[in-house]
């Protein structure tokens, strides 16, 4: 038995997965989701996630004992403390950015990887956007490609990237942090991180509802379905946001010469149909030899991107 835990700003979820002779992937058992823990002491999140575990063992009728390998897909940055990996997370972490940026604890970073540790011998922990890249090039739209980047547009924005067939990791396991690069010359949004202006602070689905409510749009959802009904307002905002997220996307193309890139997120995929002509807008035909053959894709495993991710760690 193998653990998932798909850990983001928003929320986590976990699930169990049994090795199922002739199952590509797992499949995934008594699967839960509540919100990611953001008050109380700093190992709180990491605290839920035993806790869930422990219920779905329940549930599935297993003991914690029959679980040999935990995989966690979890939002970042991360940092290093005594060996062991802790949240640096900008939608988790309120003492990153102060106050201002309004979420409820002063923590620097969470504890994730010693409390695991404590119970399971085997813990294996990745940025998720490098566990969903895994998941899409073994299960996904990115099969058999070399070059290739999963990005989700979500509660933050992450990215997994591979060249020349290698998944890029960086010191800390924080490579592809791409959603705190800077790409307009906008300044009126604070980022989790402390950033004024990057890529997440402008397009994440926390940070729409945090520039736009002014403007009677209160969440994401709500810009992109009033966009879609053809609310002008609605149009112009979506299209600015689009066009700061084509610019990172182009950003990530060029740069390391990708062959595609599949995206994924809650933000994206509820709105995927309005949303890819316009990012791809932002790519083709712009610089010919570097972005000719280029594809930008759905995510092939969809919603489930996330559960999959983590199970690629362990699988």
């Amino acid at each position: 038995m193998k653990a998932c835990v798909d850990l983001g700003g928003t929320k986590v979820a976990v699930s169990l997965a049994a090795d199922v002779a002739g199952a590509y992937p797992a499949p995934l058992q008594a699967r839960r989701s509540e919100p990611t823990a953001k008050t109380g002491a700093p190992d709180a999140v990491a605290l839920q996630i035993l806790r869930m575990l422990a219920a779905a063992c329940e549930e599935a009728g297993v003991s914690e004992r029959d679980i040999e390998a935990v995989g966690v897909s979890s939002c970042g940055p991360f940092v290093m403390k005594a060996g062991m990996i802790e949240l640096a997370a900008p939608n988790i972490c309120g003492g990153l950015a102060g106050p201002a940026r309004g979420l409820p604890n002063s923590w620097t970073s969470a504890l994730l990887e010693a409390p695991l540790r404590e119970k399971f011998a085997d813990v294996r922990i990745a940025n998720d956007g490098i566990g969903a890249l895994q998941a899409e090039r073994r299960w996904g739209a990115l099969q058999g490609m070399a070059h290739c980047a999963y990005v989700t547009w979500s509660t933050g924005i992450g990215v997994g990237l591979c060249v020349d067939g290698h998944v890029l990791r960086g010191k800390h396991g924080n490579a592809g942090h791409a959603g705190h690069m800077f790409v307009s010359d906008n300044n009126d949004a604070l980022c989790g991180c402390g950033n004024i202006g990057d890529v997440e602070a402008l397009v994440a689905g926390n940070a729409v509802a945090r520039r736009f409510a002014a403007a009677g749009y209160t969440d994401a959802a709500g810009v992109f379905s009033a966009a879609g009904a053809g609310d002008e307002a609605a149009v112009a905002i979506v299209d600015e946001l689009c066009r700061v997220m084509g610019r990172a996307l182009y950003n990530l193309v060029i740069t390391l010469d990708l062959e595609r890139i599949s995206l994924g997120g809650s933000v994206f995929w509820h709105h995927r149909d309005y949303l890819l002509p316009r990012l791809q807008s932002f790519i083709g035909g712009k610089l010919p030899a570097l972005t000719g053959g280029f594809e930008l894709v759905p995510a092939g495993l969809g919603e489930r991107v996330g559960d999959f991710g983590a199970l690629a760690l362990v699988s």
